[in-house]
């Protein structure tokens, strides 16, 4: 009974951790607009995120239940604690590995590659839920193609709106709206990422016996809605720099579409419990605007290496999950 609260606690720990991660990781891109076209601060944006992101965490918890029944059964998964524990390693190490190169990489993707990738390591192919997982990976897929299509759409239909108006005039108007977008984006990116860490949770308590159902526990809601918070107010400059400026050069108005595409997105996914790339549908959306602003603006060299990692992610967390559980068997 010791040692498996001792390795439930670890595993808690590694969740809140990878959730304080994700905070700073992930939600950088939520911000990244406004602050590169100064209509906040960055101090200003930054403490905006972490207190949207926390009322955002504590709004829902769709997405949690979907992370914690939909990949693997969390009642009959073999060796679960390794499986997550794992999990959570291989996530953590990829998520600071492209935050150090300023990468705007997926943390979704991590955190389900590495699930699976665990899974498959202990119990082989059988042990995963597929039909739950094709309905993740759907979701992951389809959700970066609606942002870039919502996004043109936003942009093409504010450049007929505003095609009398003064640029100057309105690119102030659109840098006071970019405070409330901003807000509503970083909202949007608690309701549905705070979620995962959540799962994560919920799932460790499921296999070690400590909980008999897929419902979140308000602690463990909170706790995560606290900790991403409190990883939002340390910021992610590198990938702001990215997101905010290598993939075009944003202006007010831009923002403000590319933040209300990327959002209405990220809440409708969450409102149909589905787990989405924060990272891959706020970039889409930005990239979407471009498209429709002038397509030579955009830095296609800069998406397709985004376009790349994101690929890469999926398998490559989940390869890295496996080769940590095979290791972490030795001492558990």
């Amino acid at each position: 009974m010791e040692e498996t609260l001792l390795i439930t606690t670890l595993i808690v720990i590694g969740a809140l951790t990878f959730d304080f991660i994700n905070g700073f990781h992930d939600t950088a891109n939520a911000i990244a607009t406004s602050v590169s076209t100064k209509a906040l601060k960055p101090r200003q944006a930054v403490l905006l995120a972490a207190v949207m992101n926390f009322i955002g965490a504590l709004t829902f918890t769709g997405v949690a239940k979907t992370i914690t029944s939909d990949i693997v059964d969390p009642f009959t998964l073999e060796n679960g604690s390794v499986v997550i524990l794992s999990a959570l390693i291989s996530a953590i190490f990829w998520n600071l590995l492209t935050w150090y190169y300023g990468i705007p990489s997926s943390s979704s993707h991590a955190i389900i590659g590495s699930i699976v990738g665990a899974a498959i390591a202990s119990s082989g192919f059988l042990g995963i839920n597929y039909s739950g997982f094709s309905k993740i990976v759907q979701s992951l897929l389809l959700s970066p193609v609606l942002a870039f299509v919502v996004g043109f759409f936003v942009y093409s239909l504010f450049k007929i709106i505003f095609r009398n108006h003064s640029l100057t005039k309105s690119n102030n108007r659109f840098r006071r709206y970019q405070v409330l977008t901003a807000a509503f984006q970083a909202f949007t990116h608690g309701t549905n990422d705070a979620q995962k860490a959540m799962g994560i949770i919920t799932l460790a308590l499921i296999a070690n016996n400590y909980h008999n159902s897929t419902e979140i526990p308000f602690w463990v809601q909170f706790s995560c809605a606290l900790v991403m918070g409190l990883g939002t107010s340390i910021g992610g400059w590198r990938i702001i720099k990215t997101v905010g400026n290598k993939i075009m050069k944003i202006r007010p108005v831009n923002g403000v579409a590319a933040d209300m595409s990327s959002a209405a997105i990220i809440l409708g996914a969450t409102i149909f419990h589905l787990p989405v790339s924060t990272t891959h549908v706020i970039s889409s959306a930005i990239l979407g605007v471009g498209a429709s602003h002038r397509r030579k603006g955009v830095n296609w060299g800069t998406a397709q290496m985004m376009v790349i990692t994101w690929v890469i992610t999926l398998p490559a967390s989940a390869i890295l999950a496996g080769i940590v559980y095979y290791f972490l068997q030795f001492f558990m």
